[in-house]
């Protein structure tokens, strides 16, 4: 699994690749916006750990760049404010798939990463689906 995390805080961004490495993941941070777009033209990535205010860019502009140039990648918003608090980030951005508080512990954040990331085995999403009547 492949991820990028964009995020301004540099501590808070190598703790969270610290967490997603200890769950095997290829992970590569940048700081801003241009540095995320940048990659996302040359790289392919499973999830993108995108904090939604950056210092420098727009993380909805990454988003929508992510989505055009690699509509398989999910993206999970973090977020220290209460903008969007109200679910509509969904609406914005079509490949949002959450939006956690920064303040989530490191584990459990790289555990929701692992989950998007992952791929659905046809195995597993035999055992998920209903039944169909």
């Amino acid at each position: 699994m492949r991820v990028l995390i964009v995020q301004s805080n540099a501590n808070l961004g190598q703790l969270w690749k610290r967490h997603l490495e200890r769950l095997d993941a290829e992970v590569v941070h940048v700081d801003t916006g241009a540095r995320a777009i940048s990659l996302i033209d040359s790289q392919d990535f499973d999830v993108i750990v995108l904090d939604l205010v950056l210092r420098e860019g727009s993380a909805l502009t990454v988003a929508d760049v992510a989505q055009f140039r690699q509509p398989d990648a999910n993206v999970v918003f973090v977020t220290d404010t209460t903008f969007f608090s109200d679910g509509s980030i969904f609406r914005h951005s079509t490949n949002a798939r959450a939006f956690i508080e920064t303040a989530t512990p490191p584990d459990d954040l790289a555990e929701i990463v692992h989950h998007y990331g992952s791929p659905i085995t046809h195995a597993h999403a035999a055992q998920t689906s209903l039944p169909v009547d």
